[in-house]
């Protein structure tokens, strides 16, 4: 056993050392008269469900539990519990009912 040890060892050695390599290695085309490599663009960050629902709740006319359901695609009891969880946090959600229908809104922030 002690034999398969010292060769796993030596085979991991072996890979880091071709990995550290190859990282060291000037890539193709690097010569002299290339531009530097520009840092790496930040990759916008993708819009949680969360945040939808604040968008749609912002809107003028408001927006629906039906609407939210199919945008975010969550149940309606899950939506009904994450506008619950929107007003703990502060924002002042409304309810207003339009022709029999529920319509979602937040109000506009009180001037003082």
């Amino acid at each position: 056993m002690i034999q398969q040890t010292k060769t796993r060892s030596a085979r991991k050695m072996a890979r880091l050392q071709s990995e550290a390599l190859k990282m060291d290695a000037p890539g193709p085309g690097a010569g002299e008269g290339t531009e530097p490599a520009s840092s790496p663009q930040p990759v916008p960050q993708p819009m949680t469900k969360t945040a939808l629902v604040l968008s749609l709740l912002q809107r003028a006319e408001g927006t629906t539990l039906a609407q939210i359901v199919e945008a975010t695609g969550w149940l309606p009891h899950t939506t009904r519990a994450a506008l619950t969880g929107l007003k703990k946090k502060g924002h002042a959600v409304q309810r207003t009912s339009v022709d029999g229908v529920g319509r979602y809104t937040i109000a506009p922030a009180a001037s003082e």
